[in-house]
């Protein structure tokens, strides 16, 4: 097969100036944005798609590099160390004809550490914002925080003016079921604009043409139709049929159907995300076993007994056909603290496993429900069938309930799972961002996506001080002091790296993006 391999060493794109030329792409991914509300929730396929009508102070391109978007330049304030100064461009304006500035950021920063906003682990830190005049933003936080910009490349800019006439200066609750104006409209500085939106069914995006940036980047796509298209089988005909001119996710089991069709591509590369299990490991006793007045999960012997039970490379071999590296921690490789030892730590061992199991009480098992999504993940609802065979050899006995993302994701953030999957990547390219949600206990400002119910306050106490940590050999060794509790007490069940495999027609230039975040900006239409 012919997969075309892009890794991060490949350079951006080159900017060229807007083509006159309308051209149409047609995008297709297996699962919706979840709202359009930009601090709702952080969840890939929504941030995709904000991505596209909405900005960021800094963003990244599509090698991963950092580079300015609605912010010129950024950096420690030379007065004060805990102080992070932004210089905003100017010149900018939303959608609808209004200015962009220092309000709309200090608006929206505010916005976003709320306690509605899935993105306020990224903010913790954050003491006070302050607008200082019209294109300067300061960010005073609770001491020196080295990596304050890492953390703002998905944190989105609203029009403050928009928000207050619309009713939506409060962040949309999703998980409680609120409907809101900002979850279906939209008005951004990017360089296209919502034209139309039918959730789960078709959006559609118009180019901004006065786009602060149609002299920098290539901007040759000038409308966006995007459909999402659970079934695997449809998604891959629509792209066969060119239905569709773009999708994320080419099942790996028409990798090379799609290769060897003639006008079309697959291009590949290892994804900054990892997919694993999580547990509820602190409940005395749970809804979904079938073992009553105890949590057999709350036994670390079991936890990593059932670790054990997971053959990762029949996963990868059968399941992923070949599309996957098994995982020994929950850090792709991008990422600063991952650990070559700790990653390929992750054994298969059957007879290891039954007698942890039965030295934690359960060597005749126990039954468990597995909540898995099967819209979300490559092969997601696969890898837990998969996984229901391998538990079962140790005794563990997994009803799986598999549903789209709409209905898993809320039944970690309402903590109504005790065994699910999840995967997760990270955009800052830093532990912290893992440790702040899903490894800190869960709180006001941190663990929002720790279902696992997991808390110690001694590394709760290690965790928030990374961020004010700015000698980076002792931050080092800080995560992975940290990392050692994780594997230790086998918080999550790593199961592999996702690998990326973008399918599409052979005149659209792009480069795969780690983040799965394609930026049409950047794309070229040959």
């Amino acid at each position: 097969m012919k997969f075309k391999t892009m890794m991060l060493a490949t350079a951006a794109m080159v900017a060229m100036p807007m083509l006159a030329q309308a051209e149409t792409l047609r995008w297709a991914r297996a699962g919706d944005a979840l709202t359009l509300d930009p601090h709702a929730q952080n969840e890939g396929p929504t941030s995709a798609l904000a991505h596209q009508i909405m900005e960021t102070l800094v963003m990244r391109d599509h090698a991963g590099a950092m580079v300015p978007s609605l912010a010129t330049e950024w950096g420690p304030s030379a007065d004060n160390p805990n102080v992070w100064v932004f210089k905003l461009r100017e010149g900018v304006t939303f959608h609808d004809g209004a200015s962009f500035d220092s309000e709309d950021v200090k608006f929206s920063l505010d916005r976003a550490m709320t306690e509605d906003s899935d993105y306020k682990e990224l903010l913790a830190s954050v003491k006070e914002v302050r607008a200082t005049d019209a294109y300067t933003i300061e960010i005073e936080t609770n001491g020196p925080n080295p990596i304050m910009a890492n953390n703002l490349t998905n944190m989105f800019i609203m029009d403050k003016d928009w928000a207050e006439a619309n009713n939506a200066t409060k962040v949309q609750d999703y998980e409680g079921g609120e409907d809101t104006f900002a979850a279906k409209n939209a008005n951004g500085t990017g360089p296209y604009k919502l034209v139309s939106r039918e959730p789960d069914v078709k959006t559609v995006l118009a180019i901004n043409e006065n786009y602060w940036g149609k002299d920098e980047f290539p901007l040759q796509v000038t409308e966006i139709i995007y459909t999402p298209i659970q079934n695997a089988a449809t998604r891959v005909a629509a792209l066969l049929s060119s239905e569709v001119d773009f999708i994320q996710d080419v099942p790996v089991q028409d990798l090379g159907r799609v290769d060897s069709t003639a006008g079309l591509d697959v291009r590949t590369a290892p994804q900054n995300r990892v997919i694993f299990f999580g547990m509820n490991q602190a409940a005395e006793d749970i809804a979904n076993d079938d073992v009553d007045g105890v949590n057999p999960m709350s036994d670390v012997r079991v936890r990593k007994a059932m670790s054990m039970a997971i053959d990762r490379k029949a996963i990868m071999k059968v399941v992923m056909r070949g599309q996957s590296a098994p995982a020994g921690m929950i850090a792709p490789p991008f990422v600063n603290g991952w650990n070559e030892a700790m990653d390929s730590s992750s054994t298969t061992d059957i007879e290891g496993a039954k007698a942890l199991m039965a030295e934690a009480g359960y060597a005749d098992g126990f039954g468990i429900t597995l909540n898995c999504p099967n819209d979300r993940y490559v092969n997601d609802e696969k890898i837990c069938q998969a996984a229901v065979g391998m538990l079962a050899k140790i005794g563990v006995k997994v009803n799986l309930d598999a549903k789209p993302k709409a209905q898993h994701f809320p039944l970690l953030s309402n903590l109504e799972t005790d065994f699910y999957m999840l995967g997760w990547g990270v955009p800052t390219y830093d532990s912290e961002y893992i440790f702040n949600f899903l490894a800190h206990s869960k709180g006001e400002k941190y663990g929002s996506w720790n279902a696992t119910r997991f808390a110690d306050a001694d590394l709760d106490a290690k965790i928030e001080a990374l961020a004010g940590e700015t000698d980076l050999e002792k931050r080092n060794g800080m995560i992975n002091e940290i990392w050692q509790v994780v594997q230790d007490q086998q918080l999550y069940i790593p199961i592999h790296h996702q690998v990326l495999n973008w399918g599409m027609k052979e005149n659209v230039g792009t480069i795969v993006e780690p983040e799965d975040s394609p930026k049409f900006k950047y794309f070229e239409m040959n």
